[in-house]
């Protein structure tokens, strides 16, 4: 494979750390968003040989920070010690807001602009605020203005129950406004494009489960830093995972999104959850400088679009521009990550992968790439098992893929997910020497 990549000078990746990802149950989780940044950032910088100051910039992916973390990078960064100095930005590209930062840290590093970054992304999900309707902002805007008791009797007796719809703000932004559709229904859209049945979902989200759970207990999750809630409560794993998950205990489930003959259901779909993922970008003189070790390598990212409805694919549209510019088949890849929006996303994915015809209509390319092995997939579970905690999967599936190189002796992999609005970004990874 050819490296005919968009970084002009190597972007080394020093090394990284996450939280637990934790799933979101009843009300607000423990931690706010900037909180798992920092919780999974401290650990990673106490760790290195240089001061937080030392950083020439701190960069987030973050899809919905709280109203007291504007700017959540920044606010990381100060609680992180980095001092006045060290400049922070926040970014967002949906799902791949994590992936996003990253190559933003990248392109800085490649162009010289900076040398020492931290970046990465976090989400807080249970922390997606709860929003009054326009009519009731508007009966508000009246109330305020009035002045008299007879004013104020009269805007309460306006006062009718449609005032009180709340909006619910996760599932407003789960739903894309241009094409109308929730990223669950998109997801039905390509189960049936691409005839893949309940029962095969179902055992994908179960292998997912089983996968994550055989990583846990056999030590393979090194990246997760424990971490304490206010009231001393542990949490050192990932707590979405359910080991004694089944297709016969998935096929009882309620169709979530297309009822009744829908497919999608929550145990095929990725968990709500909390999390964040950090990693040290390092150029060439800050490696030597400070004698850094070397997780890998990011050798080129490529982020690319289609139509809002099939969003889904857009792993299929970035790796193979990914893998087309850098002269490769995808025989020479170790190992992929590509993240489990929902279990019919991911297996639509291998079907178009695998499909002339799409290949062609949708793409232009008259061969397609060589078939992606299952067993060389998501290897340790993904969003279904671990939870998909939007701004941070994105980071998390490039620590977790370098950590799988490193862990297998490997050389190479490919990282990718969709992303809502119809996207799809992809980065491809080399293992440290």
């Amino acid at each position: 494979m050819q490296n005919n990549n968009t970084y002009a000078k190597p972007v080394y990746i020093v090394d990284g750390s996450r939280t637990p990802f934790i799933k979101t149950r009843s009300g607000p989780g423990p931690f706010r968003a900037s909180d798992l940044a920092v919780a999974a950032s401290r650990p990673l910088l106490a760790r290195q040989p240089f001061l937080p100051e030392a950083l020439n910039e701190v960069i987030l992916g973050c899809v919905s920070s709280g109203p007291d973390e504007s700017n959540i990078a920044r606010i990381a960064a100060l609680r992180l010690g980095c001092g006045d100095l060290v400049p922070a930005w926040t970014v967002q590209r949906n799902c791949a807001s994590g992936m996003q930062a990253l190559d933003n840290a990248a392109q800085n590093i490649a162009n010289g602009r900076s040398h020492l970054v931290l970046a990465g992304g976090t989400e807080a999900m249970s922390h997606h605020p709860v929003l009054l309707n326009n009519r009731m902002v508007t009966w508000l805007a009246h109330w305020n203005r009035a002045r008299s008791i007879t004013d104020k009797g009269r805007q309460l007796a306006a006062l009718r129950p449609h005032h009180f719809q709340l909006i619910i703000a996760i599932l407003r932004g789960l739903t894309d406004p241009v094409v109308g559709l929730s990223m669950g229904q998109t997801a039905e859209k390509l189960a049936w494009r691409f005839n893949i049945s309940r029962q095969t979902m179902d055992r994908f989200a179960v292998a997912s489960h089983q996968r994550l759970d055989l990583a846990s207990r056999e030590g393979r999750l090194d990246e997760i830093e424990p971490i304490f809630d206010s009231k001393g409560k542990l949490y050192e794993r990932d707590d979405g995972v359910r080991p004694d998950s089944s297709v016969e205990k998935l096929a009882g489930l309620k169709p979530v999104f297309d009822r009744p003959i829908g497919k999608v259901t929550a145990g095929n779909s990725a968990q709500v959850s909390d999390g964040a993922a950090m990693l040290l970008l390092a150029s060439e003189e800050a490696v030597t400088e400070h004698q850094l070790p070397i997780l890998g390598r990011l050798l080129d990212t490529q982020w690319s679009a289609l139509d809002p409805s099939q969003m889904g694919l857009g792993p299929v549209h970035a790796m193979a521009q990914l893998l087309q510019r850098n002269g490769g088949d995808g025989s020479d890849i170790d190992y992929w990550e590509i993240n489990e929006a929902f279990a019919t996303q991911v297996l639509a994915c291998l079907e178009a992968w695998k499909d002339s015809d799409y290949m062609q209509s949708e793409l232009g390319i008259d061969t397609p790439f060589a078939p992606i092995p299952e067993e060389r997939l998501n290897v340790d579970g993904g969003g279904i098992s671990l939870g998909h905690p939007v701004g941070a999967s994105g980071a998390r599936i490039v620590l977790h893929l370098l950590k799988t190189l490193q862990q297998n002796s490997a050389k190479r992999g490919i990282t990718s997910l969709c992303i809502g609005g119809g996207q799809g970004g992809a980065m491809l990874l080399e293992a440290g020497s």
